[in-house]
C-alpha cells in the first residue's frame, strides 16, 4: 500500500523504472521460451498467450487490479476499491519513489504470472477462453494472494511470511494453477503415445537468455531502491540461476547419459524460480545451495508427469510450482535478518518459526490457487468451452484460431501439410516440456 512521503529519491526511481522495463521484457521472453518447445503449427498461438496478456492485464491492473492487491485492506484478505483507475495516485509517494513507479513495477508481475500458466495447456485451448481465464484468474487468484503476502495489511504479511520477489505470489500460485489446468483441460490428442518434438530450440534458448536478463529487474528491482539490498538480490539471482543450471545438467547427464541445451535452459529457470523468494534475504553462498537444490528437485518433479498421467505440456507445474515451493521453504531455512532488517532469521540460524510460517503460507496458497483455478476452468468450460476441436488441434492452432502461419518457407511444408506427414506420428520420445527429462 502506498506510503505518504515528501522525499523522492531520483536514483531509486530510475532503478525501479528500469527494473519495470526489465520485467516487462520477461513476458516476450517467456513467449519465445515456450513457443520454441511446441510444434511449429502452434508457434503463433503459443506466442499469443504471452503477448496478449500484456495489454489485457495492463488495462485490468490499472482499472482495479492494483487496488485489489494493494488498496487498504479488508480483513487482511483483499484490498478495497480506493485506487480504482489509479485514482489519487499521481502525486502520491511510496517510500522513496513515486507511487506510479511502484504501480508500474507491480503491473509487470501481474502480467507475466498468468502467462506462466499457459505452458500447461499449450496447443489445445481456445484463445477466447484463454483471455477470459487470465482475466478471471488474475482477479480472483493473483490479486488476493499478492495482497496476503505483500500488502501492509495482508494476513500472511503480518504473520511474517517471506517472499522477496514472488516465489509464492508468482511461481507457486501459477505452478499449482497450471497443474489444475492440465487436469481439467486434458491431454493433447495422442498423448502420451505421441510426444511431439520441440520445433525450434534456438528460440527457446534465446527466450531463456532474455528471461535471465530480465530476472535481475524481477528480483533486484524488488528492493525498491538502488542500494545494498538491490546489490545482494542481483548477486543471489545470478548464483541461484547458475546453481540450477549446473545441477540440472549434472543430474541429466547421470540419468540420460547426455547433457542437453534444453537442460541448461531448464535448470537456469528452475534456479531463478527458487531464488526469487529468497533473493533479498539470503547470503550468496546460500543462493548457490538453493539453486543446486532446485535443479535436482525440479528435474525429478518433471519425471513424474508420465507416471501420474497428466499432460502439463511445458512443465509449468514441474518448474514453477515445485521450484516456487522449494524456494519458499528454503527461504525459511537460510534467511538472515542481518542481511535485511525487513526479513528474519531462518531455521538454520535458530528460528524454526519462520519455516513454519513459510509452510503455512505455501499450503494455503496451493490449496486456494488450485481450488479457484479448478472452479474458474469449469465455469468457462460450461459457458463457452475450453478446448479446440480435435480437427483444429490436428491442423494446428495458428491456422485454425488466428488464420496465420509462423513459417511460410519456399519449398517447405505448411501447417496443414504437416498434419499429413508421417514423421510426426512416429516422432521419438523427446521433451515437449521445459526440458522434461526422459529415460533413454
Amino acid at each position: 500500500m502506498s506510503q505518504i512521503n515528501t522525499t523522492i529519491n531520483t536514483g531509486d526511481t530510475a532503478w525501479l523504472l528500469g527494473s519495470s522495463a526489465l520485467v516487462l521484457l520477461m513476458t516476450p521472453a517467456l513467449a519465445l521460451f515456450y513457443a520454441g518447445m511446441v510444434r511449429r503449427k502452434n508457434v503463433l498461438a503459443t506466442l499469443m498467450h504471452s503477448m496478449a496478456a500484456i495489454p489485457v492485464l495492463s488495462l485490468k491492473w490499472c482499472l482495479f487490479g492494483y487496488s485489489l492487491a494493494f488498496g487498504p485492506t479488508k480483513f487482511g484478505l483483499i484490498g478495497g476499491l480506493d485506487f480504482i483507475g489509479l485514482r489519487g495516485l499521481a502525486s502520491d509517494v511510496h517510500g522513496t519513489v513515486p507511487t506510479l513507479a511502484f504501480v508500474a513495477f507491480q503491473m509487470m508481475f501481474a502480467v507475466i504470472t498468468p502467462a506462466l500458466i499457459s505452458g500447461a495447456f499449450a496447443e489445445r485451448m481456445k484463445f477466447t477462453s484463454y483471455l477470459v481465464f487470465v482475466l478471471l484468474w488474475s482477479t480472483f487468484v493473483y490479486d488476493p494472494v499478492a495482497h496476503w503476502v505483500w500488502a501492509d495489511g495482508g494476513w500472511l504479511f503480518k504473520m511474517g511470511a517471506l517472499d522477496f520477489a514472488g516465489g509464492t505470489v508468482v511461481h507457486l500460485s501459477a505452478g499449482v494453477s497450471a497443474l489444475a489446468c492440465a487436469i481439467v483441460v486434458g491431454k493433447r490428442y495422442g498423448y502420451p503415445h505421441r510426444k511431439p518434438m520441440p520445433h525450434n530450440l534456438t528460440m527457446t534458448l534465446t527466450g531463456a537468455g532474455l528471461l535471465w536478463f530480465g530476472w535481475f529487474g524481477f528480483n533486484a528491482g524488488s528492493a525498491l531502491s538502488s542500494g545494498a539490498l538491490a546489490a545482494l538480490a542481483f548477486v543471489t539471482t545470478q548464483l541461484g540461476a547458475a546453481g540450477g543450471a549446473v545441477s540440472w545438467v549434472l543430474v541429466e547427464s547421470l540419468h540420460r547419459g547426455k547433457p542437453t541445451a534444453l537442460g541448461v535452459a531448464s535448470g537456469l529457470v528452475a534456479g531463478l524460480v527458487a531464488i526469487t523468494p529468497a533473493a533479498g534475504f539470503v547470503a550468496p553462498w546460500a543462493a548457490i545451495l538453493i539453486g543446486l537444490a532446485a535443479g535436482g528437485i525440479c528435474y525429478a518433479a518433471v519425471l513424474q508427469k508420465d507416471r501420474l498421467g497428466y499432460d502439463d505440456s511445458l512443465d509449468a507445474f514441474g518448474i514453477h510450482g515445485v521450484g516456487g515451493l522449494a524456494g519458499a521453504l528454503l527461504t525459511g531455512v537460510f534467511a538472515q535478518k542481518s542481511l535485511n532488517e525487513a526479513g528474519n532469521d531462518g531455521a538454520l540460524f535458530g528460528n524454526v518459526h519462520v519455516l513454519t510460517t513459510q509452510l503455512i503460507g505455501c499450503g494455503v496458497t496451493m490449496v486456494y490457487a488450485f481450488a479457484l483455478t479448478f472452479g474458474i476452468l469449469k465455469l468457462i468450460d460450461a459457458v463457452m468451452g475450453l478446448r479446440v476441436s480435435e480437427n483444429d488441434e490436428r491442423e494446428g492452432l495458428d491456422v485454425t484460431l488466428h488464420g496465420e502461419e509462423g513459417y511460410v518457407l519456399s519449398g517447405g511444408s505448411t501447417a496443414a501439410e504437416e498434419l499429413m506427414a508421417p514423421a510426426e506420428a512416429s516422432a521419438p520420445s523427446v521433451s515437449t516440456a521445459i526440458a522434461s527429462p526422459r529415460t533413454t
